[in-house]
Parts: structure tokens; sequence; C-alpha cells
């Protein structure tokens, strides 16, 4: 039996975006979560969540001594920030997008981020 909870409960996230190329990190805040977050967090839906944006190219990348996932994702950024009409064509934007992804978790999962980072 499981439950879902949002990503960014069991994570954390750092972007950056260089032209139209955004790079997203997924760190589990713990490392017992590493592995709901290599399965759950696929380039698929990552892809599928960006779908508006048009991505042509998702990579995904194990990090297992970090704890983590980086994605780099092209054509997602209009062209990047100089030359998109968006209002905020940054990367940071789209990594909490990816932070709202619901994923599952065991029916017994308890969280406290202080738990788990103090």
């Amino acid at each position: 039996m499981s439950r879902e909870v949002e990503l960014h409960q069991i994570a954390h996230a750092r972007a950056g975006d260089k032209g139209d190329r955004l790079n997203v990190a997924v760190i589990a805040y713990c490392a017992a979560d590493w592995e709901i977050i290599c399965a759950e967090v696929t380039k698929e839906r990552v892809g599928a969540l960006l779908a508006e944006r048009r991505p042509t190219a998702i990579q995904r990348y194990e990090l297992p001594n970090l704890h983590g996932l980086n994605f780099v994702i092209d054509g997602v950024l209009d062209g990047g920030v100089n030359q998109s009409l968006n209002l905020d064509g940054h990367g940071k934007s789209l990594s909490f997008r990816i932070l709202e992804m619901r994923i599952p978790v065991p029916a017994d999962w308890t969280y406290t981020k202080e738990e788990k980072t103090g």
C-alpha cells in the first residue's frame, strides 16, 4: 500500500540555464529516499510535466553518491533568458514545476525535513 506526496517533500532542486538548455538536479533530503526518487522521477515523467514547453531532448544522469539525479533538458527555455518574451525564462521556475510532481511513497513513510537534514 502506498500514498502520494509532492516531490519537494523528499527532495530539493538546483537549476541552471545556458541558452535554451536547462539543467536541473533533484537531490534527496535523506539517503533512504534515493530509491524512490530513482524509480519515480524518470525522464518520461519530467518530459510529460514539461510537455507544453516542447523539450527537444531530455537526458537523465544518476548521481548515487549525492543521492540525486541530474536532468539536462534541451529546447525548453524559448531560446533562453535573453531571447524569450516570457516573463520568466529562467530554469529555476521550471525546477519548481518538477518539484510539484506527485510520487508514491510507502503508506508508513514519515517525513520532517528537520529529521532528515538536521
